[in-house]
């Protein structure tokens, strides 16, 4: 009886090494000093000084966070309507659902085939920022309405119409009562649109124009030409640094809101 939080201590601890090691010694060699990745030869931020002298790699982040900022902005405000016009019962309810949840097991590859056969042969629209856009609203979409669903399905309708019978009008008893309640999901699904827009890389392969290639496609290109060289695991690091420290602040921020919920309730 002993012994099993110990074993169980031991699994968790050999988890987090095979999750962790890899991105800790991608860390590690992104300072290296010669270009091996496999020996370490010295200390250096020379990779770092050439990354960011790099225009290609800055023109690829721009362009990339550009994307994600607009597709999250519109998959957003889209799948947040969807979420509250699917709450209600209406005749092919359960059909829209079917059609709203297959970009979540539809393969990314059959995804991007589909839309470069559409933009390019159906609606003409050239290659580049406007059809990365609407691929990558399209691809995100789902993903919002199924996270602000789940938490517009579970809301008590019974504080809408307390408030609707106190005078307020439906803007204000939706500014008021309702967005306040799904605000955490409509956030987690902004979070969810921008990450897998700027993650992709199968369906940008297929979409990307002159002068439109996002960073995950242009190091996907760059690693399969010249291997993996050191600028490309020095931003990989930054990312990684980047995501590790805006989660933490995440985590502080909603810390920090439990608590001050917990004294507003003791208050009470």
């Amino acid at each position: 009886m002993n012994r099993r939080p110990w074993i169980l201590g031991f699994v968790v601890f050999l988890v987090f090494v095979f999750l962790y090691a890899p991105i800790a010694w991608l860390a590690i060699a992104s300072f290296n000093s010669s270009r091996s990745l496999s020996r370490i030869s010295g200390v250096s931020t020379q990779w770092y000084v050439e990354l960011f002298d790099d225009s290609r790699v800055l023109e690829s982040l721009q362009l990339t966070l550009q994307l994600a900022l607009a597709s999250a902005v519109i998959s957003t405000v889209i799948g947040t309507l969807a979420a509250f016009g699917l709450r209600r019962a209406f005749p092919g309810r359960g059909l829209w659902t079917v059609l709203l949840s297959l970009p979540l097991v539809v393969p990314e590859v059959v995804m991007g085939v589909a839309m470069l056969g559409f933009f390019v042969k159906i609606a003409g629209i050239p290659l580049g920022f406007g059809a990365l856009l609407f691929a990558h609203v399209a691809f995100s979409l789902s993903f919002v309405v199924v996270v602000v669903r789940s938490r517009v399905s579970g809301m008590d309708v019974r504080l809408e119409e307390a408030a609707a019978d106190l005078g307020a009008s439906p803007f204000v008893a939706f500014r008021t009562v309702t967005l306040p309640l799904v605000a955490p999901a409509v956030v987690a699904g902004a979070a969810f649109a921008f990450l897998l827009s700027f993650d992709d890389v199968v369906i940008s392969s297929y979409l990307t124009g002159v002068g439109s290639t996002t960073l995950p496609v242009f190091v996907y290109a760059q690693a399969s030409k010249r291997g993996i060289s050191p600028e490309i695991v020095a931003l990989s690091t930054l990312m990684v640094t980047t995501t590790a420290v805006l989660l933490v602040i995440g985590v502080m921020v909603a810390s920090w809101r439990a608590r001050k919920a917990g004294s507003s309730a003791q208050l009470v």
